[in-house]
Formats: C-alpha cells, sequence, structure tokens
C-alpha cells in the first residue's frame, strides 16, 4: 500500500514543490520516518546509502525549523564526507527557497571566507566535523541554539573517526532538540550514540536495495608487486567502467600514473584535490567518458554510479564493512557485477579473515597480466576450476 507525501503530514507547499520536482511518492525510507519526524520524535532511520534519507530528514527539518539569528543556526545535518555535503545541500537548497529557508553547506576545501558569510545567513546547515570546528573557532557559528539535529551516514562517521567530534557538538546543544539518525548499521559506537543522545527514538529499518555480497561475482587474485599495476589494467581494459579502490591519497596519484603508462584513461578523487578536479572527474566517469576511476575510500562515499562493470580493490579493504561499501559500488540498478581484490603475498592472511568474515567460498588465485581470464572474469569461476583440479589430481593419483 503506497502512501503520499501530504497524507504524511507535509505541507502543502512542499508537496508542491516536490511535485515540480518530479518526486510524487515517498521512498520507503521517507514513509516511514517523515510522520514521526513531523511531531518531533527522536528517529533512528537504519537504511543504506541511496534509498532517499536526504528526503526522509530533510522534509521535516525544512517543516519545522524556525529563523535564524545570525550565526546561530536552528538545524544542524552532520555528514562524513564533502560530497555528501554537497549532494544534501543540492537537495535542500531548492526546497528551502519554497519556505524562505536559508541552507548552507560547509565542509574542507572550499573558500574559508565565502562560507564564514554563508554559515552566519543560514537556518539550516549541512557540515562535515571538521569544517564547522574551524568556522565555530572563528566565531562565525554557534550551535547553542540548534533545535534540530541530523546525523546522517553515521556508520561512516564512525568508522572515519569523527565520533568524538560529533559528539563534541551534541554536548553543545542547549536546550531541548530533536536529533534524527540514520545509519546503514546500529551496532558498535552508533549504537552509543543512539543510547547517549537520543531521546525514548522510534526506529525504522528499511530493506536495503543495494546489492548483497550474494548478487555480486568475487575474485581473489594473488598478485606480484611489480606486475600489479599492469593486472589492474588488464582488468580495466576489457570493461567500459572500472572502479578502483586504493588506501592512501599517495597510492592514488601513483597508481593513476602508472596506469595512464599502460595506455587507459584514468583519473583519481582523494581529499588534497581541488572540489572541482573530482566533481569534473567524478561527472566525465558517470557519462562514460572515463573508464577508469580510482578512488579512496573518503572519497568513495559520494560516487552512486550504475553501470559500474567491475570494483577493483587495488589495496585491501581495512574491514569486511569497507568491502561490502566498496563493492556494493557495482551490481547497481539489477545488473551484476564483478569485484576484485588484488594480493600481495603479505596480505593473503588479512584476506583470508575477510572472505571468512563475508561468508564468500572462493579461492585466492596466482595470476599474472597477461593471464586471458582477466578479461571476462565474470566468466571464470575459480572456485569450480579448483575443484575440477583436485578431481583431475584425485583420479592421477
Amino acid at each position: 500500500m503506497t502512501t503520499t507525501f501530504a497524507a504524511l503530514g507535509v505541507s502543502p507547499d512542499l508537496v508542491e514543490a516536490l511535485a515540480a520536482a518530479g518526486i510524487t511518492e515517498p521512498f520507503a525510507i521517507q514513509a516511514l520516518t517523515i510522520a514521526d519526524a513531523l511531531v518531533g520524535r527522536d528517529v533512528c532511520g537504519k537504511a543504506k546509502t541511496g534509498s532517499g534519507k536526504t528526503l526522509a530528514f530533510g522534509v521535516p527539518l525544512l517543516q519545522r525549523t524556525a529563523k535564524a539569528s545570525p550565526g546561530r543556526p536552528q538545524a544542524l545535518v552532520l555528514v562524513p564526507t564533502r560530497e555528501l555535503a554537497r549532494q544534501v545541500a543540492a537537495v535542500l537548497v531548492p526546497l528551502g527557497k519554497v519556505r524562505n529557508m536559508k541552507v548552507a553547506a560547509v565542509y574542507g576545501g572550499a573558500n574559508m571566507e565565502r562560507q564564514v558569510q554563508d554559515v552566519k545567513r543560514a537556518d539550516i546547515v549541512v557540515a562535515t566535523p571538521g569544517r564547522l570546528i574551524d568556522l565555530g573557532e572563528r566565531g562565525a557559528v554557534n550551535v547553542s541554539e540548534v533545535r534540530h539535529v541530523v546525523l546522517d551516514e553515521a556508520d561512516r562517521m564512525a568508522d572515519m573517526g569523527f565520533l568524538p567530534q560529533v559528539e563534541w557538538f551534541l554536548r553543545r546543544i542547549k536546550g531541548d532538540h530533536q536529533t534524527l539518525l540514520f545509519s546503514a548499521t546500529l551496532d558498535g559506537d552508533v549504537d552509543h550514540l543512539v543510547r547517549t543522545y537520543l531521546r525514548d527514538p522510534v526506529r525504522h529499518e528499511v530493506e536495503s536495495d543495494q546489492p548483497t555480497v550474494e548478487e555480486m561475482e568475487h575474485r581473489f587474485l594473488k598478485v606480484h608487486q611489480v606486475d600489479k599495476p599492469k593486472v589492474a589494467a588488464s582488468i580495466a581494459r576489457a570493461r567500459e567502467r572500472t572502479l578502483v579502490f586504493v588506501r592512501t591519497k599517495r597510492g592514488a596519484d601513483r597508481l593513476v600514473q602508472q596506469l595512464q603508462r599502460e595506455g587507459l584513461e584514468v583519473a583519481a578523487i582523494h581529499g588534497d584535490l581541488r572540489q572541482t578536479q573530482r566533481e569534473r572527474a567524478l561527472k566525465d566517469f558517470a557519462d562514460g567518458k572515463l573508464p577508469v576511476l580510482v578512488a579512496t575510500d573518503v572519497a568513495a562515499r559520494g560516487i552512486h554510479v550504475d553501470g559500474i562493470d567491475v570494483v577493483v580493490h587495488y589495496d585491501p579493504p581495512a574491514d569486511h564493512k569497507s568491502y561490502l561499501h566498496r563493492s556494493g559500488r557495482t551490481a547497481r540498478a539489477g545488473v551484476g557485477g564483478v569485484v576484485v581484490t588484488l594480493v600481495l603475498w603479505d596480505q593473503e592472511l588479512e584476506v583470508e579473515r575477510l572472505r571468512k568474515r563475508i561468508g564468500v567460498d572462493q579461492p585466492l588465485v596466482e595470476v599474472f597480466s597477461n593471464d586471458k581470464r582477466l578479461a571476462d572474469l565474470a566468466a571464470w569461476d575459480p572456485a569450480a576450476e579448483a575443484s575440477s583440479g583436485a578431481r583431475a589430481d584425485k583420479v592421477m593419483a
């Protein structure tokens, strides 16, 4: 049974503005949470990236937030990355105009003085924790009068070590306020936030439309250090769109140079690049003009591109959550995808633990860059190959 934004209690002017933008029916997380948020309840929403969380908290914020005094916003949205800050603001700014609400996005890597002026005029501030602290130290913003707080992608903020800054802000908000928390997981540090800072929250969870482990083809390839960039190039060369993950910004730049020497068109996105460079690379990748994109984990939160043929973990992820988040960039929109992890000799033990944790029973296979199987990894089944080889060995014995 479907519902409407009006039935959830959304004001007519916002319903009209949403309809004008082509948004007429709420997504599942919106249908579950908006009504509770509109009556002032604290809300704990469990939902994956791309599930429509921005409007789930954005509509109640725009409807309930009062006008602010200069530099004293009434609503605060904390997000883990600059990409997400920009995405949230892009959704809220046009809707805010309908209600004469000013929305400012503040994040690192952008002009500080301009953000100082923006935040002083804002009723609602969307911010990464680090930049908001910088603005607070300059006296540009005071969060004590905030009455609505949103913690978006709280699990990612925990993974990135931002929770001390998040709690710093929460402790400085005076008086009664509403807290809306959205996260893909609600365990560990996120559970601590919920128990400590949310008052009798109503909890909602939606089934994820994100790809699961079972919907992807997983390959674990043992490679040699000197041949590793060439293996990555061989994989990417046979595909239209390849996303490669590395752990460090320096590693990203180095890999771009190595892949370019292999004749590939490739760019990187990471925290040291200018915002315009990151946006251009991501747009070219999404438009199909750039076949290979190299990304660090921090930058990857803003990558929501359909049609990624293969995700390559050039550097194995730090844990199973990172593996699932990275890998979820492929197998989107009902289309299958391949996930490849490149493993050096001294990484075998950690990758073995990772495979057990995610429940993927695929062997680690040694390959070289001239291996023809790299051209069609989806068709190659290492598990079946290993089983066949074992049977042959048994027959020979």
